[in-house]
């Protein structure tokens, strides 16, 4: 059994689910249209330039959460499914993940975007292990705003992955190959701890540290 790990905005969607949620509910007028798209904006140019600070930016997307009973949230978030990530879902990225599941891979989606807008996502994909940043709830199911943890972004990445791993008595070394496919320079810490590391859909500065390195680079689809 061989390990494979999945990014999953950009990398097996051609879109960033937490910045196009932000910018569903501005169209839905669920919130203030000109001060949520622009502090949207703001938090993505910051990730695509790998300057975003994650917990102040989950703080953003967990408190506009809050705001809004869970039944209403998963309401839109299904509306959200239809319109938004479905119709983006490409068979390649699909296909992907089928064959490290039908080669009987232990398989993983670790994303730096919350469970709640990702977990839906995942089951898409038919996979079972999602590692998200994770919001606090209380007993009834309401997100309180809050995050739960450390941010699964960056280096966090690799300590959450360790974590899920020793949870089973695992370690990366109980697997002869472990993959992980990403987009972005945020993951280069992921990326460089596993033996396959995979580009994928690379932006700019990961593609040219993929060819420095001499790492593989696969396009899933082009926009």
């Amino acid at each position: 059994m061989n390990l494979a790990l999945f990014d999953l905005d950009h990398t097996l969607i051609p879109l960033d689910s937490d910045y196009e949620w932000g910018q569903f509910l501005v169209r839905i007028g669920a919130v203030d249209a000109d001060e949520f798209a622009k502090r949207n904006a703001a938090f993505y140019a910051q990730y695509e330039a790998g300057t975003l600070d994650p917990v102040e930016y989950l703080e953003f997307a967990l408190g506009t959460l809050a705001q809004f009973p869970r039944k209403q949230l998963d309401a839109w978030h299904g509306q959200f499914m239809d319109e938004v990530v479905l119709p983006g879902i490409r068979p390649a990225a699909t296909d992907l993940v089928k064959e490290h599941l039908r080669a009987g891979d232990q398989v993983a989606i670790i994303t730096a975007t919350n469970r709640f807008v990702t977990e839906p996502i995942a089951r898409v994909f038919g996979v079972d292990t999602l590692i998200a940043a994770q919001p606090e709830t209380t007993a009834d199911g309401e997100i309180t705003g809050k995050l739960v943890g450390i941010p699964t972004s960056g280096q966090g990445k690799v300590i959450h992955m360790n974590d899920w791993l020793a949870s089973q008595g695992k370690s990366l070394a109980s697997f002869p190959r472990s993959y992980f496919y990403s987009d972005s320079q945020n993951d280069i810490p992921l990326l460089s701890t596993v033996t396959h590391p995979v580009a994928t859909n690379p932006n700019a500065l990961l593609k040219a540290h993929a060819q420095a390195q001499g790492w593989p680079i696969l396009t899933l689809f082009d926009d």
